[in-house]
């Protein structure tokens, strides 16, 4: 495993934001994930979609991570959406039930396409 962890950030709308992870989220990256994303938010993007297609590991710190992420998020009146899970971290997002929190999505793109959540949890 290797222990860097690459954040991009783009804004397609006003208060969404897609953050671009690369590189596995561990015990070692996950605070960082978690402090990127927590920015993002505080900067005026609380609708956040984390895009994990560049994720090759995801244990359960980086779990805890988004689960930290998808409350801050609650909080600032926003949401979090997943895309490109990989089949591991889908495998315990199933399950611990977190799925039945978070949206998960195919791709990025389909969170861009679709309407802003009118009914947030």
């Amino acid at each position: 495993m290797t222990h860097a962890l690459h954040l991009t950030v783009q804004h397609p709308h006003p208060g969404l934001a897609i953050a671009t992870i690369g590189g596995d989220v561990d015990m070692q990256t996950a605070p960082a994930l978690r402090s990127g994303a927590l920015e993002i938010i505080q900067q005026g993007h609380p609708r956040l979609v984390l895009d994990l297609a560049q994720v090759g590991f995801c244990d359960s710190a980086g779990l805890s991570a988004i689960i930290g992420i998808w409350h801050a998020a609650q909080e600032a009146g926003g949401s979090l959406s997943l895309a490109a899970v990989p089949d591991r971290l889908m495998r315990m997002l199933s399950m611990t039930g977190v799925d039945s929190l978070l949206p998960v999505h195919a791709t990025a793109t389909d969170v861009t396409d679709s309407p802003p959540a009118s009914a947030k949890r």
